[in-house]
């Protein structure tokens, strides 16, 4: 009996922001490595996780949203979102269960024009939707675009979710590891950190404060005793932004600071110590230095 060839290869995650990207991506893996809200836009950068299964590697490439861009920063957001679209072996395009077709046809048409490799369509939250309706959707999308395959799924409760890693693994061609087995993503830890952080801010603060936060951790060290010292600050673009970070009496930063530094120490698996600074820096989503210093370059 001939041993089953090794599969692996690179697969892009795109689609409109708030579809579930992120979510899909931390079902698949069984841990969380990429932020979540109820918020669009909430990614920002393009995230690799890495997927071992027996006889494979999926590389999956979690991305921002696509949407229409105004400033600096959402221009790059939608670069990065479709740059990852090049170079890759498979693409999974996520819709919302309960969107319309017809809405989504254009921007479908548009984001894989000239695209010459596998797509499958994820519809996702189909907890949300009728079945019969569902069957109908599907084959409208049918219609629009020459699918691989329209999978149904929900990231959040996991439903269909195997199924689709297992069509993925099938359609990629033999090849190497290409990371060690051992790794969930190929991001550094202070990207993570400050991801968490960011994550932190979208859920607790109000609607107009997250897009206008970037995170950079200024210091991240281990002490002899194993506790991680680590320091960070929250770039803002307005002095009343600040107000609200800050909250009353500091209250929002430490509540802010409690539930990241909860998180960071289940991430790295040791006490932590987080301290947390909030900057005023006017303008900086279309600044370009300050973009390139924040990490969006």
């Amino acid at each position: 009996m001939s041993e089953q060839p090794f599969r692996s290869g690179f697969v892009s995650i795109v689609g409109r922001p708030n579809v579930g990207k992120s979510t899909l991506l931390n079902r698949i893996l069984g841990e969380k490595i990429v932020i979540t809200s109820d918020k669009p836009q909430t990614t920002r950068n393009r995230i690799q996780g890495i997927h071992n299964i027996p006889g494979g590697q999926i590389v999956f490439i979690d991305t921002p949203g696509i949407h229409r861009a105004k400033n600096r920063l959402n221009k790059f957001m939608v670069e990065e979102a479709l740059a990852s679209i090049e170079g890759v072996d498979l693409i999974l395009f996520l819709v919302e269960g309960d969107a319309d077709p017809a809405r989504e046809a254009n921007m479908i048409k548009e984001v894989l024009s000239g695209v010459n490799i596998p797509v499958i369509l994820v519809m996702n939250k189909i907890d949300l939707v009728p079945k019969g309706e569902l069957l109908e959707r599907m084959q409208c999308y049918g219609e629009t675009y020459p699918f691989k395959e329209i999978i149904p799924i929900s990231a959040f409760t996991g439903d269909g979710v195997e199924q689709l890693v297992k069509l993925v693994h099938g359609l990629l061609p033999e090849g190497p590891c290409y990371f060690p087995d051992d790794i969930l993503t190929d991001v550094p830890e202070r990207f993570v950190v400050a991801e968490i952080i960011r994550e932190k801010i979208f859920r607790l603060t109000r609607d107009e404060v997250p897009y206008s936060v970037a995170v950079v951790v200024d210091s991240f060290k281990e002490r002899p005793d194993g506790l991680v010292a680590i320091a960070a600050t929250i770039n803002v673009e307005r002095d009343s932004q600040k107000g609200i970070i800050i909250g009353k009496r500091g209250d929002m930063l430490k509540k802010i600071g409690m539930q990241a530094r909860q998180e960071i120490e289940l991430l790295l698996d040791t006490k932590v110590f987080l301290e947390l600074f909030v900057r005023v820096s006017p303008e900086w989503s279309e600044n370009s230095r300050m973009l390139k210093e924040f990490g969006y370059h």
